[in-house]
């Protein structure tokens, strides 16, 4: 179990995260899994990165070739270090060979964005394994100039009011360069599975306190320039958040 990801926020604002998504060719996620669960996490630990989670999309093609996971660096200089070391290290090197002698894991080059946590990120602790438990990666697209609003209303309330209805908060994020950084929320909540995931979002959205906060807080302008972006995960047996 993965204890304390922001357990002390005001330190965790000098790290920096990064959001990596792995496509894969078909057939070939579960060679990419073992690559990570028997050497990639171990390694990546060796070089200075912190992996915080790694999941898999659980519907659509995504669910057969993609892997999303979490790191967290010191800072955008020890990343660019880490991962100079990684792709130097003699056994990162042949662990990539092997494990693709029958055929190249990866379809595309991954996809990655360096993100700092919000101010509002809470302090959060890993319950442990679950074979219900459901993640939600969710992105916010802001119009020019609102997304500081959006941050006062997660701050001010949309988190105390999902609590209230079971959506527990992991992280919080700004992508950390433009034009993500002017206008994207990237966050990852954590539910006890799909249908308590489905009641809670009924039930939040129907909230007499949400429906007035959402409606005083964008008196001049609305604040989402397109529909948020959900992709709901389970955790991966090697990661350490569950």
């Amino acid at each position: 179990m993965f204890a304390g990801l922001f357990s002390c926020p005001t330190e965790a604002f000098a790290d920096i995260y990064e959001l990596r998504t792995y496509t894969t060719n078909e057939g070939r996620l579960d060679n990419l899994n073992a690559r990570f669960r028997d050497h990639t996490v171990k390694l990546f630990t060796k070089h200075g990165m912190e992996s915080v989670g790694y999941w898999v999309p659980t519907d659509g093609p995504k669910s057969e070739n993609t892997l999303i996971y979490v790191l967290k660096h010191k800072d955008r200089d020890a990343a660019k270090v880490s991962w100079k070391a990684f792709l130097a290290d003699p056994e990162w090197k042949t662990v990539a060979r092997e494990s693709q002698k029958d055929g190249r894991i990866l379809a595309t080059a991954p996809d990655s964005v360096f993100m700092n946590a919000t101010d509002y990120t809470p302090a959060f602790e890993s319950p442990g394994t679950s074979d219900t438990a459901v993640f939600e990666l969710r992105i916010y697209r802001c119009n020019e100039d609102k997304l500081s609003n959006l941050d006062s209303r997660f701050r001010d309330h949309t988190i105390r009011i999902f609590s209230r209805h079971g959506l527990q908060s992991v992280a919080y994020w700004h992508p950390a360069d433009e034009p993500g950084s002017k206008d994207t929320l990237i966050y990852i909540l954590r539910h006890e599975g799909r249908d308590a995931a489905k009641a809670s979002w009924k039930s939040f959205g129907s909230d007499e306190d949400w429906k007035k906060v959402a409606m005083e807080s964008q008196k001049d302008g609305k604040f989402l320039r397109e529909r948020p972006e959900s992709t709901y995960m389970k955790a991966t047996d090697f990661s350490a958040i569950q």
